[in-house]
């Protein structure tokens, strides 16, 4: 099967995903600029999201690259990421409408933690249909980067529940920012071969 057809539809859902956060923003009644102060954590929500969805969209494209043929497990494994992307804009707007509250970052960090083994799977999923000699798995390798970001999600979630949701805010923001450049071992392992 042509990847095409995958590439095509995972840009429009993670589109469609982004497009559904940012209509969380109520316009404010009022017209000066303290009306806005209200919204500031429906916007850093927001911000946050957009981060992880771009960052998420972003390694998708580079993993994308790598593959010749798609099979009926990478369809499932692209499936049940985007699904767990698609809850993005529910956490979104319940971590903003809630001012970073503890049930609801932690329910934000369980979304990223399930989008992270998502994406995990499919990188596997690939590997396993493209061969241990493959280029994703040779770009992969131990994929420590992936690991730890995993392993910061998951710690968000008890940092958030045992009462300190703006630390678990903060690793998570951590982890985007580590990720805002894309992950090059793709794009070096391409230009290798």
């Amino acid at each position: 099967m042509n990847k095409s057809r995958i590439e095509a539809f995972s840009d429009g859902v993670i589109a469609i995903i982004i497009t559904i956060m940012v209509l969380e923003f109520k316009v404010p009644h009022g017209e000066q600029w303290e009306d806005l102060w209200p919204l500031w954590p429906v916007f850093v929500s927001y911000v946050l999201s957009f981060a992880n969805v771009g960052i998420y969209w972003s390694n998708h494209h580079h993993l994308l690259h790598t593959v010749k043929q798609v099979n009926g497990p990478i369809l499932l494994a692209n499936l049940n990421l985007l699904f767990w992307l698609s809850l993005m804009p529910f956490t979104t707007a319940w971590v903003g409408e809630n001012h970073f509250a503890a049930t609801p970052m932690a329910l934000y960090a369980v979304d990223l933690s399930l989008c992270a083994i998502s994406y995990t799977v499919l990188q596997l999923q690939i590997i396993r249909s493209h061969g241990p000699e493959s280029l994703i798995s040779q770009a992969v390798g131990s994929d420590t980067k992936g690991k730890v970001s995993l392993a910061s999600y998951v710690a968000a979630v008890p940092l958030a529940l045992l009462g300190w949701p703006l630390l678990s805010g903060l690793l998570i923001f951590l982890v985007a920012c580590i990720w805002l450049i894309p992950d090059r071992r793709i794009e070096r392992k391409l230009t290798q071969d």
